[in-house]
């Protein structure tokens, strides 16, 4: 079967970051043979890297700043973060946007700090890791005038009606996470499933976070290997098989982050891990 890529992973968070290797291992058992590393600060972007790096092949970083984190971006940001974004492992600038549920950052700081990486994702041609919550009119403004110049992906969207209308007409691809398996609180994502188009769709767990509702005996924390998990409930949503959404994921995964993420067999990969073991 195509292998699965998980597009969000928090790796740099406990209990993952002092598990990566392992933590990857499980999730190619399960079929999960490659994932982008989310970066939401210098360090954490700096970490995520690392961890991508001595993965190899199937597995990215993005490196930016999480709109939680804005509130400590130090003066440098935007050339430290030009730097960091050389990185061969780096796939994407992010995780960036506004978040104004929780405003761990005042609201202007937020603004400031994305629509730097904005700027940095239009200089670099790289895609944005996009996070919006219950900002969807200043988050729209503040990306106004960079339409048409960057591409991204709205990262662990919800079903907002509006906001998918609106990421349509950007262009835009849709991260789905486990939220998609609570009937009680994911209804207007299961609706929303059965209208993205094909080619933008994408499959993340946002591990740790999120832990599909569905999957039982239910784990504390998520990881990769538990995509499956989120893509049978949408392949089930969308009237299709699993092997159908793995081809259009992996294919949507390349078109959006390059080559970077394109796995390699188990059988390649095995005897690379040998030669490395001490």
């Amino acid at each position: 079967m195509t292998p699965w890529i998980d597009i969000g992973v928090n790796s740099a968070h406990a209990p993952l970051a002092s598990a990566a290797p392992e933590v990857f291992q499980r999730g190619r058992a399960a079929g999960v043979r490659g994932a982008l590393l989310t970066g939401t600060c210098l360090a954490s972007s700096a970490l995520v890297s690392k961890q991508a790096e001595a993965a190899g092949a199937g597995y990215g970083a993005t490196a930016g700043v999480h709109p939680h984190d804005a509130k400590d971006a130090p003066a440098d940001l935007e050339d430290q973060l030009r730097q960091r974004l050389k990185d061969p492992a780096v796939c994407a600038v992010g995780e960036t946007g506004l978040d104004f549920n929780r405003d761990y950052s005042p609201r202007a700081t937020q603004e400031r700090v994305f629509a730097l990486q904005l700027a940095l994702a239009a200089e670099t041609g790289l895609p944005l890791f996009l996070h919006e919550r219950d900002a969807a009119e200043r988050f729209q403004a503040c990306f106004a005038p960079f339409a048409g110049r960057v591409r991204g992906v709205l990262h662990c969207f919800t079903g907002d009606p509006a906001m998918l209308a609106w990421g349509l007409g950007q262009g835009l691809y849709f991260g789905i996470t486990g939220w998609v398996c609570d009937e009680r609180r994911g209804e207007a994502l299961r609706a929303a499933v059965r209208q993205i188009p094909e080619d933008r769709l994408l499959l993340e767990t946002d591990a740790p976070f999120l832990v599909p509702r569905t999957l039982r005996p239910r784990p504390r924390h998520n990881e990769p290997a538990y995509l499956p998990v989120v893509a049978e409930t949408v392949a089930a949503l969308r009237g299709t098989s699993l092997d159908a959404l793995a081809e259009g994921c992996l294919a949507n995964t390349l078109a959006l982050f390059g080559p970077r993420l394109k796995p390699i067999s188990e059988e390649t990969r095995a005897p690379l891990e040998e030669k490395k073991a001490p």
